[in-house]
């Protein structure tokens, strides 16, 4: 073990022990102690899953990136285990980038990441960077990284590919035993592309195609890829940088990209793919999969974005957390999402109301309230007059705290909005999702977990998230219409 290893192993170890179990979600996946973004490794491996993250022990803000690792049976209940990946090695020195894992045939777990190095250049006002793939093998606890590492390095690199940008491989082994590697680039014209390569040992690589090129039709750089086969369609998965409105749906920045389409096996190049949003909220990013023993494609994702990273509570321990996972469905073409089916083991309480009708601000219903819950709404649109329906959550109305949900019959929209939660930076705090016109009913689930809120829209078809750091008292929720909404409603406890 590396004196960096130990030393990060060390520190997680006697400083997890200050953050308590009520000062963390109860479901949703948060670091050991410090920095989390990046969902890495995601696997079935031993009889667990497993899920390693981009980390920084050391502070609650981004820094020199480690590998941590927690292992769950379930998805929801996880267990912390020692740092597994330090920055220790000359090629990985200033971070240990995102990547992916696989079992070899010998039973051992194999992990693929980037390595960053920089190295000073003499009159150069910015040191050289350089990302390089890299490989680790262990047991499920204790890894090794490859003596011949880099294992991909910039002298594998097609024409044109940036040497800065090339990164976050997802390793995936085929039915014929070939290893593919799929990674985020970026082209001669500084615009995203997936290069794709191949091995018959996960060891020795080599370049195979471009799978898809951005062709600036989707920000600048992508990152963060996952390719699979879903119910007769292949699916990739990215996460495009510098998107601006006019290009994706109204999004900017950094967003979570779902392309849906076809694969050409032989020649690893994708075609006739839709472009998706993944997720329409403020914060889900860098989404990463795993196929479950059962059969079930579960994704997972950064409950973040880049650009929102000082909303946070302050003098905490921890920053950063995992969304529920979610099942993953084709449906007409389209991508839909749900909790995984474990969720509902822990459910509690039922509070049942069905077909009332709702009239007035600021309704309450007994026994609706809480901050660790799973709720269903269901709203009819053609059997009453209202254009304006609105759910208030995470409430206090004594302090003024608030997050809410709004759905406008005009225009066919839901917007989730944070901007009365507590929050003191001035930040993008609503977003706003078009919905698919001609449903006669709205079907809302909100799951929350303390400090998030995952909002899935008649049945996965669309999908909302955000963090928000409320006041644990805050508990209350409400419903309001400016006329009169036909609605059930159906809600749990979530008891873990």
């Amino acid at each position: 073990m590396t004196r960096k290893l130990f030393k990060a192993r060390e520190y997680e170890e006697k400083y997890s022990k200050e953050i308590t179990k009520e000062e963390r979600p109860d479901f949703h996946l948060t670091p050991y102690v410090g920095w989390m973004n990046d969902p890495n490794g995601f696997s079935y491996y031993k009889d667990k899953y497993h899920l390693f993250y981009q980390y920084h022990p050391y502070d609650t803000n981004w820094g020199p990136m480690h590998w941590g690792h927690a292992v769950s049976e379930d998805l929801l209940h996880w267990e912390y285990l020692p740092v597994s990946l330090a920055c220790d090695m000359p090629y990985d020195k200033d971070g240990v980038f995102s990547g992916s894992a696989v079992e070899l045939d010998d039973g051992r777990h194999l992990l693929m990441y980037t390595g960053v190095k920089e190295t000073q250049v003499k009159r150069a006002k910015h040191p050289q960077v350089r990302q390089m793939q890299c490989i680790a093998i262990g047991d499920g606890k204790e890894y090794e990284k490859y003596e011949n590492n880099p294992v991909i390095d910039e002298t594998k690199l097609p024409k044109g590919a940036s040497l800065v940008d090339f990164r976050d491989p997802k390793i995936v082994k085929t039915s014929d035993n070939t290893f593919l590697a799929y990674m985020g680039s970026r082209d001669e014209q500084k615009s995203g592309q997936i290069l794709v390569y191949e091995s018959k040992d996960a060891l020795n690589w080599k370049f195979k195609s471009v799978l898809i090129k951005n062709n600036g039709r989707l920000g600048t750089m992508w990152e963060c890829p996952d390719v699979f086969e879903l119910e007769g369609y292949d699916v990739l998965l990215a996460s495009p940088q510098d998107v601006t409105a006019d290009q994706f749906e109204g999004l900017t920045g950094n967003v979570p990209l779902a392309a849906v389409g076809h694969i050409d096996k032989e020649a690893q190049k994708m075609h006739d793919e839709d472009f998706q949003v993944a997720d329409y909220g403020m914060d889900f990013y860098a989404h990463q999969t795993v196929l479950s023993p059962d059969g079930r494609r579960i994704m997972i994702g950064w409950l973040q974005n880049w650009d929102s990273c000082s909303n946070r509570i302050p003098d905490t321990k921890w920053y950063g957390q995992m969304s529920v996972p979610r099942e993953l469905h084709i449906k007409d073409g389209k991508l839909y999402q749900t909790p995984i089916k474990e969720l509902e083991n822990y459910r509690e309480n039922q509070v049942l109301k069905k077909d009332f009708v709702l009239q007035g601000q600021d309704q309450t219903i007994e026994g609706l309230e809480g901050r660790t819950i799973d709720t269903t709404f269901e709203i009819a649109l053609n059997e009453e007059s209202f254009n304006k329906f609105e759910i208030k959550f995470a409430s206090n109305a004594n302090k003024n705290r608030f997050c809410s949900l709004l759905y406008r019959k005009d225009d066919n929209t839901i917007t989730l909005d944070r901007l009365y939660s507590g929050t003191q930076r001035a930040l993008m705090h609503q977003k706003s999702c078009k919905l698919d016109d001609g449903a006669s009913t709205l079907k809302l689930r909100l799951v929350l977990d303390k400090y998030s809120a995952e909002l899935f829209i008649n049945d996965g078809q669309k999908v909302m998230s955000m963090s928000f750091y409320t006041e644990l008292d805050a508990q209350e929720i409400t419903l309001s219409t400016d006329g009169k909404v036909k609605m059930s409603v159906e809600k749990y406890d979530l008891k873990m």
